[in-house]
């Protein structure tokens, strides 16, 4: 990897924030979103562990790590109590870990079901590392476009939702389920959840489609749309073939740029936050 310290954002001093990458809707950009802003913030020099908590482990794939090589991951993180550092793997980005999907997680909801704190197993496997010398800066949370129990133990464990946004109608349409799920596991499991932000994704300004998008999401939403928009760009598509975030494959390309510029977006505007309550 170049070395992009100049070109990173600041870092942020930060007591271990906990991020979940979530829509309801697949094809959105939330994976690709995920491992690309994880690369980003473990750029600036922060520790970062991702979760790759769907079962399809398209995060694990594209930080290069083989189907092969996912055993004792995510599955047995919330099915058999493992501790997070028994479960992490290192990545070819400095800084950042990767707790990948192994080949049992899509049944992972199913024998959750009857557990005990089954909304609540990623919660606690967080708690627990936090307890360690091993706790990151940032943890990012990949959940799957769907609402179930996985999703739901990302959501709980989290102190903050970004939401990709694809720019396309349906997936305008579709975000006022995610909005009603944040709202809903903020009263009944997650007090202190909270909208980080929108992010537009897969805009192409050549389309007039993506241009009425974008400004119909920053009409109803305002400025919890974030400034930075993630284009449309071969790079970013091809990078997830190689094993490799943008930012290895290509750090020059307007995809790898616009991550590095979301990353210093969402630490400017977790800045900005008030800090929580005693």
């Amino acid at each position: 990897m170049p070395d992009n310290r100049n070109h990173a954002p600041a870092a942020l001093p930060s007591d271990g924030r906990i991020f979940a990458i979530a829509n309801q809707k697949g094809g959105v950009g939330k994976t690709t979103t995920a491992i690309n802003l994880a690369t980003a913030l473990a750029a600036t020099g922060a520790s970062v562990l991702l979760i790759d908590l769907d079962p399809q482990g398209n995060a694990s794939t594209g930080l290069g790590l083989g189907r092969n090589e996912r055993q004792n991951g995510t599955y047995s993180l919330l099915t058999d109590g493992l501790d997070i550092a028994e479960v992490r793997r290192p990545t070819l980005v400095p800084n950042l870990w990767l707790v990948p999907s192994d080949p049992d997680l899509a049944g992972a909801e199913v024998e959750l079901v009857g557990g005990d704190r089954r909304e609540f197993r990623l919660r606690d496997a967080l708690r627990q590392a936090a307890s360690g010398a091993t706790r990151p800066a940032y943890t990012l949370i990949d959940c799957p476009p769907s609402l179930g129990l996985l999703t739901l133990n990302g959501l709980a464990a989290a102190d903050a939702v970004l939401v990709p946004l694809q720019c396309e109608f349906f997936a305008l349409e579709g975000i006022s389920q995610i909005m009603h799920t944040i709202d809903l596991v903020r009263r009944g499991l997650n007090p202190k959840l909270r909208l980080q932000g929108i992010v537009l994704t897969m805009h192409d300004r050549r389309n007039n489609l993506s241009e009425q998008v974008a400004a119909d999401a920053r009409s109803f939403f305002g400025n919890q749309v974030y400034d930075t928009v993630i284009p449309r760009n071969i790079r970013v598509s091809e990078a997830p073939s190689h094993g490799k975030p943008v930012m290895l494959y290509d750090f020059r390309s307007p995809g790898a740029q616009a991550y590095v510029r979301l990353a210093t977006e969402l630490l400017r505007r977790e800045r900005a936050q008030p800090a929580p309550a005693a």
